[in-house]
């Protein structure tokens, strides 16, 4: 379409801007939502790259209109409301802070020493069990013991990590006597 016809579409829009903007309207519902769309119709046709031939200007303007309510519903959706956003304001950051940061980091250290303190056979099946998710009935093979006494040595390895971490945290109630080879 050349610049002549996209001139007489905005003369015909600006023509018709009251019964277009009563005929929208009626369909959507709001005549200020209806005049909102009439100046993004305008605005449409003045950034359009290129128009083909229109057999009828009056509806092709309608349906412009139409498409423009249509994307603008669509956007609505997709918006919070005031609600939707205050919530969000109100979530707990269940990001840890940063004391918490620092104590995890040394309980991790403080438990990787007890681990080194571990007789190597419990240390070795505790890290296959526990962190490379070997199967126990292979680790009963591998080491030539039961799956009972793998279960043994698991639960012997976490009971000693345990106290170790509980002493750090309460030096002054720790049992002397207890050690790593339970």
């Amino acid at each position: 379409m050349s610049e002549v016809d996209r001139a007489a579409l905005r003369q015909l829009l600006v023509a018709n801007y009251e019964s277009l903007g009563k005929r929208l309207a009626r369909r959507l519902g709001s005549s200020e939502t209806a005049h909102e769309v009439l100046h993004d119709t305008y605005l449409r046709l003045e950034s359009a790259a290129e128009i083909g031939p229109v057999r009828s200007p009056q509806d092709y303007l309608f349906r412009i209109a139409l498409n423009i309510a249509t994307d603008r519903r669509r956007a609505e959706a997709r918006r919070l409301s005031t609600t939707e956003i205050d919530s969000l304001f109100d979530l707990a950051d269940d990001a840890p802070d940063a004391s918490r940061v620092v104590e995890a980091r040394s309980e991790l250290r403080a438990l990787e020493r007890a681990m080194a303190e571990l007789p190597e056979r419990r240390r070795l099946i505790f890290k296959a069990v526990l962190v490379d998710n070997v199967p126990r009935q292979e680790l009963a093979k591998r080491f030539g013991i039961t799956q009972r006494s793998v279960d043994l040595e698991v639960n012997r390895a976490l009971t000693f990590g345990a106290r170790h971490l509980r002493s750090l945290s309460q030096p002054f109630d720790s049992d002397p006597s207890e050690s790593s080879n339970d």
